[in-house]
């Protein structure tokens, strides 16, 4: 874990597993190219024809689903949160609490690399509300405002 306004670039996979819980075929993240801690992070997601969702979303014009899309970038905001926090984030989980502004640009097909920029807006407490926006070739493929929770882990099941 990094402190507070210390820059990262180029973490890996190992990196991201320690953040947020999700694993293959749900992992929609591959690589954080950006981060400052409590500031901004840009992180990578590799779209190939090998993902599942493409079978049937369509199979003769793969096309990722918008709610991926939007997926990405909340485990995106999940990391970024998880790892501003410090050390004692890794004993913590995000949970997405809203979305607003969700805009849709352009689709993400095969082949392309969607650029994930995170940024805060604000924090209260436990209350995280952050700026996305997912971009294809300089192009904004969508954006959204996230709002999530962070809560530690033993209280994910118990309190519901």
């Amino acid at each position: 874990m990094t402190n507070p306004g210390e820059h990262e670039a180029d973490a890996n996979l190992a990196t991201i597993l320690e953040a947020i819980p999700h694993r293959y075929p749900f992992l929609l993240i591959d690589r954080i190219t950006e981060y400052v801690a409590y500031e901004h992070a840009v992180m990578l997601k590799n779209v190939t024809i090998n993902e599942g969702f493409f079978q049937g979303h369509f199979p003769e014009h793969p096309v990722m689903p918008g709610v991926l899309v939007v997926e990405a970038m909340a485990q995106a905001a999940g990391v970024f949160a998880v790892r501003s926090i410090g050390k004692e984030g890794q004993d913590h989980i995000v949970y997405l609490m809203g979305l607003d502004n969700v805009r849709f640009r352009r689709p993400v097909v095969p082949g392309d690399q969607l650029w994930i920029r995170v940024e805060k807006q604000r924090i209260r407490e436990n209350v995280w509300r952050v700026g996305a926006t997912a971009e294809v070739d300089g192009e904004r493929a969508a954006e959204a405002v996230l709002t999530a929770m962070i809560r530690h882990r033993d209280q994910w099941t118990k309190d519901g």
